[in-house]
Order: C-alpha cells, then structure tokens, then sequence
C-alpha cells in the first residue's frame, strides 16, 4: 500500500472566535471595530430603523377572518334529473345522492344555477337563480321559498 492510494479524510473545523490574540480570530472576532453589526444582538429582520419587509407586505387580518365571506356551492340544474319525478329536492336529498359535498354544503348552503336542462318535475326547497327557476317551471316543477 502507497501513502498517494489512501482515502483523503481532512475536515476543518469551525474557527474558534474570541478566543485571544494568537488564534488569529481575538479581541474583535472578526467584525471589525465597533458600529451595529459588530454588536451580538441584531434581529435578523432589522433594517435600519425602518419598518422591517415583514411588516411591509399586506396583513393577513386574521386567519379566521377572510376578507371576502364564503358564497354558496352552486349546482348545476341538469344534475337533479337523477331524481326521480315529483320528488322533493332538499339540502338532505342532495347531500344523499352525493351531488355535493356534505361539509361544505353544510357550512356554506347550495344554490341551482342555470346550465343545461332538465325533464324531470321536481319540488325544489333551496335557493335558486332565475335561469334555473325557468328550467325547472318548463319541466311541470315548481319551486317553494325557502
């Protein structure tokens, strides 16, 4: 075995600072003489005085707290033709036949909007928009008030 055909395990180790004048690293460790960054405590987000970036951008307002409120799950009219005739559409109903969400329907309420048609009377109990409330009277439906 050669010395040239050993593995090379050289680690440097962190410089000591403070540490006397004859480690190279004393008396100032490194960061010159006086001033603000030669001082220990500095925040990492001090800038000067001035208003740190973090402060800067847009606050949250709260995480519980959105700026805008929820707006209802919209469903689509042609999805309650899985329905049978002359049956009662409901929050439950819906939530039954899986066509939406139950946490979120529940938190939020569900809305018919228009899109497509449908052939299917239907007794629908939610809130509904013109568009849907045309197609569902078209088809012999009838909508109550909720």
């Amino acid at each position: 075995m050669d010395l040239s055909h050993l593995i090379k395990i050289t680690k440097t180790e962190k410089k000591r600072v403070g540490r006397g004048i004859g480690s190279g690293k004393g008396k100032t460790s490194g960061r010159g003489t006086k001033g603000q960054k030669a001082r220990e405590n500095v925040s990492l987000g001090f800038i000067g005085g001035t208003l740190p970036f973090y402060k800067k951008i847009p606050y949250r307002r709260g995480l519980g707290n959105p700026k805008r409120s929820p707006k209802m799950v919209p469903l689509a009219v042609n999805k309650l033709s899985v329905f049978p005739p002359k049956s009662e559409v409901t929050l439950e109903s819906l939530i039954d036949h899986k066509l939406v969400n139950a946490s979120k329907a529940g938190k939020y309420g569900v809305k018919i909007v228009g899109g497509g048609s449908i052939d299917v009377p239907l007794t629908i109990h939610l809130p509904i928009t013109s568009a849907a409330l045309k197609e569902v009277e078209k088809s012999g439906g009838r909508v109550v008030n909720v």
